[in-house]
């Protein structure tokens, strides 16, 4: 008896060993980067957009025919973003949405980098004026209005905007060019996950 009463108070005097805590964050997470790179992508495409509204609203720069196309290019490359975001794909969706977005991007880059030929032409090359668009589409097919606005007029070929020593449609290249290769890089690469802890399951203390 006394023996097994000094085992007992020994083992009730023993300190109770504590299991080991675990991270607040136990469960795999998942970090939404190319949802957030998609959203700024469509941030960044409204706000040009917005500007340009500006631009011709208050600051009185009516668009041509090539900045028309321009917004549209740019448009459609913030409704790629958009819907990129929303879906957020994880398998070969998000292939799909790099080829929206690269596609969109080099089409507004093509009438942007047209527009900067044009401006850059000696004064009388081109026509001094031309239909506006609305005419043209109302007399003419769709491939032969992209095709005259493609060729430039008068007012395309006017520069009556410059920030830094360049002119709108040189910004417009730029920004569908460096918007495009992000929004490729960002869809194609995988998801990046955060890190992953093992939880350790709460046992009660062993004699």
């Amino acid at each position: 008896m006394t023996s097994s009463a000094s085992c007992a108070a020994a083992r009730a005097l023993r300190p109770r060993r504590r299991p080991p805590e675990t991270p607040a964050a136990t469960a795999p997470r998942d970090v939404p980067e190319r949802r957030l790179i998609n959203l700024a992508g469509f941030g960044v495409c409204a706000a040009l957009l917005a500007y340009a509204a500006y631009a011709q609203l208050h600051l009185g720069l009516d668009p041509c025919p090539l900045c028309i196309f321009q917004r549209i290019g740019m448009a459609l490359l913030a409704f790629a973003f958009l819907a990129a975001a929303l879906h957020n794909p994880r398998g070969r969706g998000r292939y799909a949405y790099a080829v929206l977005i690269a596609l969109a991007a080099l089409v507004t880059s093509a009438v942007a980098a047209r527009h900067v030929y044009v401006q850059s032409l000696p004064p009388g090359s081109l026509p001094s004026c031309g239909a506006p668009l609305t005419v043209l589409l109302k007399f003419m097919p769709v491939w032969g209005v992209i095709r005259k606005v493609l060729t430039g007029s008068g007012e395309c070929g006017e520069v009556n905007w410059r920030f830094l020593g360049l002119t709108m449609p040189a910004w417009v290249l730029i920004w569908a060019l460096l918007l495009g290769a992000l929004g490729v890089v960002a869809n194609l690469r995988p998801a990046r996950t955060g890190p992953q802890f093992r939880t350790t399951p709460r046992t009660g203390a062993s004699g």
